[in-house]
């Protein structure tokens, strides 16, 4: 079967979507600053490549001080306008894929939403933050699709970043660069 193959933050959502979502539950839920200075020091360590993916799931260790998969509802209802229109399924002509870096739980319900045939995405417990597996980005994305969907063919593949998503680019048979909304077709 052949399909679209899309990444999702700053390709069909404006912005990243996790830093955007821990900012929507800090403002709802306001305690869970609290854990700043440990969320602070686990980011540094992710960005310095110390410590690798799991300092990227402890940053969502905040998610124990809440109800995620609550929070994940109450924050598509507010942000799902910005979803840009080209992603919306009366504008697909193939069934859509989403593979993403972003928490497989905080992108389900859009995906749902907007009729994505499979969703690929980081595996994160909702209510402990845990990480089962490894960040899905970069060439992680190519391992993850080809579990999921040995025999897929990928018709368009659309991402914002032409360097980190590289490996999915090389599924495509037609590439977009997603810039603000706008494509630029690469290949």
């Amino acid at each position: 079967m052949t399909f679209d193959l899309y990444d999702f933050d700053k390709t069909v959502y404006p912005v990243d979507s996790e830093s955007v979502f821990y900012l929507f539950c800090l403002v709802r839920r306001p305690w869970i600053i609290i854990m700043l200075p440990f969320q602070l020091f686990c980011l540094m360590c992710f960005f310095l490549h110390i410590g690798g993916d799991k300092m990227k799931a402890r940053f969502f260790y905040f998610l124990r001080l809440i109800d995620g998969e609550k929070m994940v509802l109450k924050f598509w209802e507010k942000n799902e306008k910005h979803i840009y229109p080209f992603f919306k399924p009366e504008n697909r002509d193939l069934p859509a894929v989403v593979c993403s870096a972003s928490p497989e739980f905080l992108l389900r319900p859009i995906c749902e939403k907007y009729e994505v045939h499979t969703l690929i995405a980081t595996r994160l417990d909702p209510k402990t933050g845990k990480l089962t597996g490894l960040n899905c980005k970069g060439k992680e994305k190519v391992i993850r699709i080809n579990a999921t969907m040995p025999d897929a063919k990928f018709h368009k593949v659309f991402s914002d970043s032409l360097e980190s998503d590289a490996p999915i680019f090389a599924l495509g048979e037609i590439n977009y660069h997603a810039k603000s909304g706008n494509l630029e077709r690469i290949k």
